[in-house]
């Protein structure tokens, strides 16, 4: 968003900006010119213990606010019972109608109101922004990520755009709302190669002064990631006699689950949990392998900055990640399982020739520059 933020230009657009929880270490990045509507807005990680609490007071805020008490706590309590009976209660999308209620209203009308994330965002502008126009971006595997119809209470009605992150994910989201098939467009991440490439120079990186060969995953630590079965792929990589650690950026809810994992396999050496940096791009640069097995993805920003950096990568077989990768020309493609996983490692850790080309490979890959944002542009001016 920050990318997307800066390609705006402000002698045409006066832009404001309303973050629905009010926090995050990225704020502290906001351009200065933004005007933000939050009364406070903290740079608070989302993922420490005062961060966390900061959260549990954003929500019960928000299910103050605005009144309704019966109606939010009754609407949240029938998604709970439906990701109950489902078998995956996903805490997040249960607040998701509390905080897009509660959240603050204003009074102005604005020529365009964009919600630039599925959930929270998208329940918000729909039915409490006032704008001439509204767009939407959806950036996961719609279906795979537990959204509901329900849920969505007719939400995607009110955008007259609906922007994907990439073609599977257009099709993914299209495939559960047909009736958005004309009104959904593909619009890729936005990403600063130079910036990424003059960050990796920077100090900072591996600091364990390991001499074997690095693996590198980098992403929140939570159930879409596959960790449970990355870590049970470093096992079988041990029990092999390989050689290597693995490295993972990121934090989130499935911490303190993936730290019992990893101790009741007595990897607490081999898979490491770094936490999150602020600036991950000198571990891309310093690793030999980049790795990501995933469950889901809508096309994720860590293997494209992998990529710049001239990374062998590894992903799963998964809707999101087949489209970034050319399976045996700039990585592999593997079946998300520990075996599968385990053995492409292992392949490329022996074949240095093909690692090699692979990293060359992912080097010249095109990045998106974001002649897409014209069709948003085109819709503000034109409807």
């Amino acid at each position: 968003m920050l990318e997307f933020l800066k390609k705006l230009d402000r002698t045409e657009y006066e832009i404001s900006l309303y973050v629905m929880m009010g926090q995050g270490k990225l704020s502290a990045h906001l351009p200065p010119d933004i005007r933000v509507l939050n009364q406070r807005l903290s740079s608070q990680s989302v993922w420490g213990k005062r961060g966390r609490i900061r959260m549990a007071a954003t929500v019960l805020a928000s299910y103050l606010r605005n009144g309704n008490l019966w109606g939010k706590l009754s609407v949240s309590m029938n998604y709970f019972v439906q990701m109950f009976r489902a078998g995956r209660v996903q805490i997040d999308k249960l607040f998701w109608p509390i905080v897009a209620e509660g959240a603050r209203r204003f009074g102005e009308s604005f020529d365009l109101a964009v919600a630039w994330m599925e959930g929270g965002s998208a329940y918000y502008v729909a039915d409490y922004v006032n704008a001439e126009r509204k767009a939407a971006f959806v950036h996961i595997d719609y279906e795979n990520a537990g959204y509901t119809r329900d849920m969505d209470r007719n939400c995607w009605e009110k955008f007259g755009r609906i922007f994907a992150v990439s073609k599977e994910v257009k099709e993914s989201f299209v495939k559960f709302y047909p009736q958005q098939k004309e009104r959904t467009f593909v619009f890729p991440n936005i990403i600063d190669s130079e910036k990424v490439r003059r960050m990796a120079q920077e100090p900072g990186g591996f600091s364990d002064e390991y001499d074997g060969v690095r693996l590198l995953t980098v992403g929140r630590l939570c159930y879409q990631k596959g960790y449970d079965i990355a870590i049970q792929a470093m096992n079988l990589l041990k029990q092999r006699g390989y050689r290597v650690r693995w490295y993972v950026l990121g934090e989130g809810e499935e911490r303190a689950h993936l730290k019992r994992q990893i101790a009741a396999l007595g990897l607490e050496k081999d898979f490491c949990l770094l936490g999150q940096v602020e600036n991950p791009y000198p571990y891309y640069r310093q690793t030999d392998l980049y790795v990501h097995a995933t469950r889901y993805e809508g096309k994720s920003i860590a293997i494209q900055e992998a990529q710049i950096l001239g990374c062998a990568v590894i992903a799963s077989d998964c809707p999101g990640n087949r489209e970034q990768l050319m399976s045996g020309v700039d990585g592999i493609l593997c079946r998300l399982e520990p075996e599968a996983i385990a053995d492409s490692i292992a392949e490329l850790l022996k074949d240095t020739e093909k690692r090699a080309a692979f990293k060359r490979a992912s080097e010249m890959k095109d990045m998106p520059r974001g002649k897409e944002f014209e069709l948003l542009i085109e819709f503000m001016k034109r409807g």
